[in-house]
């Protein structure tokens, strides 16, 4: 299956997937909203989006990455921030290529690693990250400050 860099040019199959992604969790948003707030994201490439698409070339499912310094190690890392996979597509092993393709972008950034967040009964990306290396920190307490 391949993962490949979004483009501006896939912005409007990029922004259902994402639509589906803000259902997920139970946050929708207008597609006006999410395509300018996409589209904002590639055209500065402040964030890493990648897109599996299936053999006839069709969108699956995307991971979206943002840069981070990890201080403590005093080295770059990347925020594994959203990552959504069609239903119809789901167990079929695209979550888990867009995973390692996240990983090796991190790997060949120079980054010494990955942090994700998930919500407490996303039990099936749980299960996918646990499978796949990824430790849950239970070391530190994650805070929010809403503004």
């Amino acid at each position: 299956m391949p993962v490949l860099p979004a483009t501006p040019a896939d912005l409007e199959e990029l922004s259902g997937l994402f639509a589906g992604y803000l259902e997920f969790y139970r946050v929708p948003r207008a597609l006006e909203e999410i395509r300018a707030f996409l589209q904002e994201r590639l055209l500065r490439g402040d964030s890493r989006v990648l897109l599996a698409r299936d053999s006839q070339g069709v969108a699956q499912g995307f991971v979206q990455l943002y840069p981070l310094y990890a201080s403590l190690a005093l080295r770059s890392s990347w925020l594994l921030s959203d990552l959504y996979v069609l239903p119809a597509a789901r167990r079929q092993g695209v979550g888990e290529a867009l995973m390692n393709a996240a990983r090796d972008h991190a790997r060949a950034s120079g980054a010494c690693g990955l942090q994700l967040e998930t919500a407490r009964d996303n039990h099936a990306g749980q299960a996918l990250y646990e499978r796949l290396g990824y430790v849950r920190d239970d070391v530190y307490f994650t805070y929010w400050l809403g503004l």
